[in-house]
């Protein structure tokens, strides 16, 4: 009976320890299972981590080159707009001033108490009358925003041609800060419109503020220009082959410090030197345009002090730019070839 006993115990001992390594084993296993789980748990987060941060880093790298896209873009487009032209749109209320000029003040102004120093010369009769797009008599004009002698005239084209005529959309600008007579307010005629029944008028702004080229001159403009402006002057201006003028009528100085406002106020006062100045100049342009038109309107070309302009420039000696002016005190601008 002992021995049974102490055989049974053995077999107890035996079976108990290994089931004690049975559960060690399981528990490692167990904790192995954990810790594998942990370790894939702590991928995916980091992996999580690591998306979110490359979407966040993809987010930002698409907001700054957008930011620099449109950078760049608005940048460029600024720099276009300022090589092209500090202009605005004309000032109705400066436009209504300066096209609706009293005749009262104008007659009074006549030609100008000597301020206009530059008058239309004669071409002659001889010549075809050179006609526009719609087969009217031809005022041409050749011109530069940059350019002060022809912001100058600029004040009294609009004056004479607002006699036979009505612009659209002029806008406002000045010359060039860097030229003589710096920032002399102005019209630019770049993109306007003149509809007419009695004259067509051409105008050609060669280049802009900063010298980038607007308008080219055609084959038969050059041709004109050579003809009669060989010395390149700017404002260069062709009556329909009957007068031109080249280079500024009036010293641009007068209008030095001014606003265009301020231009546009002193038109209403004919002992102004403004106005006698910008008017003065627009009486004998309207005199040799009303020669062009055979005088028409009447409205226009009867009235004082225009039959009288007209003979002093018939009367005048000389013609094609031969004409004696007084000896201008200013020196007019100069092109190359606005298609160079």
């Amino acid at each position: 009976m002992a021995k049974q006993s102490s055989g049974k115990q053995n077999e107890s001992g035996q079976s108990s320890a290994a089931q004690r390594r049975e559960n060690a084993r399981q528990q490692r296993q167990a904790a192995s299972q954990r810790n594998q789980q942990q370790r894939r748990n702590r991928r995916r987060v980091q992996q999580k981590s690591n998306r979110g941060l490359w979407i966040t880093l993809g987010i930002a790298l698409v907001a700054i080159a957008a930011a620099i896209g449109i950078f760049i873009y608005i940048s460029s487009r600024s720099s276009s707009s300022s090589n092209t032209y500090p202009t605005t749109p004309a000032d109705p209320a400066i436009v209504q001033q300066v096209t609706s000029v009293s005749p009262s003040v104008l007659a009074t102004v006549g030609t100008g108490s000597g301020k206009v120093v530059n008058v239309p010369k004669k071409v002659g009769n001889s010549l075809p009358l050179l006609k526009g797009p719609t087969g009217k008599p031809e005022v041409f004009y050749l011109g530069g925003e940059f350019c002060p002698f022809c912001a100058a005239d600029r004040w009294s084209m609009v004056v004479a041609l607002s006699r036979f005529g009505t612009f659209h959309n002029l806008r406002q600008t000045s010359s060039s800060p860097t030229d003589v007579y710096p920032n002399t307010p102005t019209f630019s005629f770049y993109q306007s419109s003149y509809p007419s029944q009695y004259v067509d008028f051409v105008p050609v702004e060669g280049q802009s503020y900063q010298g980038v080229t607007l308008q080219q001159l055609t084959p038969e403009q050059q041709q004109l220009v050579n003809t009669y402006d060989s010395g390149g002057s700017i404002p260069f201006i062709d009556i329909a082959n009957r007068y031109t003028v080249s280079g500024a009528s009036y010293d641009p100085q007068v209008l030095s410090n001014q606003s265009a406002q301020a231009i546009a106020n002193a038109l209403s006062n004919p002992q102004s030197p403004i106005a006698q100045s910008i008017l003065g100049t627009a009486n004998y342009l309207t005199a040799a345009i009303c020669e062009a038109t055979n005088q028409q309107p009447a409205s226009v070309c009867a009235a004082a002090p225009i039959p009288q302009v007209e003979q002093a420039l018939n009367n005048a000696s000389g013609s094609n730019g031969t004409q004696g002016n007084p000896s201008l005190s200013f020196v007019a601008a100069r092109h190359q070839s606005w298609n160079d």
